[in-house]
């Protein structure tokens, strides 16, 4: 402040001092500094621990094999009288596989017939993609299906299937020519 005249001087002063009362905010948070103090002085609380939880314990249900109480009993009925005449019905005993025994019907295919002579040969493709020459009597598909006849656009086969009582049925099935379907 030297080399000040005498009203600079006191202008800077008054700027100064103004300066400084602007700071000190008067008490304006008072309120607050005594919520603040009346909360720090209470007691504290405690929290409470968790609860303890169980390990999960899977539930096997152990009566999945038995008859659901739902539904009704199941009747088993006396034969019938085609099941009687299946009586004598068996796969063959003694036979050699064929190739074609392999794959089920549902993955045989029939492309095409060849004639010679007096012969019909069908043209079946498997599910690898090969293509083999069939004749009446021939076996394919895996329940000993037998082949009974060969036409133009379709081959009859015979299966021999499990009735599901411990006996046998003869069931025929039709494979028709590959596009025809």
């Amino acid at each position: 402040m030297i080399g000040l005249t005498g009203a600079k001087r006191n202008l800077v002063w008054m700027v100064a001092l103004a300066v400084l009362t602007g700071c000190t905010g008067g008490d304006r948070y008072a309120d607050l500094r005594e919520f603040i103090k009346e909360i720090e002085g209470k007691p504290r609380g405690t929290i409470a621990p968790l609860p303890e939880f169980e390990a999960y314990q899977a539930f096997t249900y152990g009566a999945a094999n038995q008859r659901s109480p739902f539904e009704p009993p199941v009747v088993i009925p006396p034969k019938t009288e085609e099941q009687k005449r299946n009586i004598g019905v068996k796969p063959p005993k003694n036979h050699v596989k064929q190739y074609l025994e392999r794959f089920p019907l549902s993955a045989l295919a029939m492309v095409g017939t060849l004639q010679k002579d007096a012969s019909t040969f069908a043209l079946i493709e498997d599910s690898q993609g090969g293509v083999h020459r069939v004749q009446v009597g021939d076996y394919m598909g895996d329940q000993w299906g037998q082949i009974e006849s060969i036409e133009d656009a379709r081959i009859d086969v015979t299966e021999i299937v499990s009735d599901g009582a411990g006996g046998w049925l003869r069931r025929p099935r039709t494979i028709e020519l590959r596009g025809l379907q």
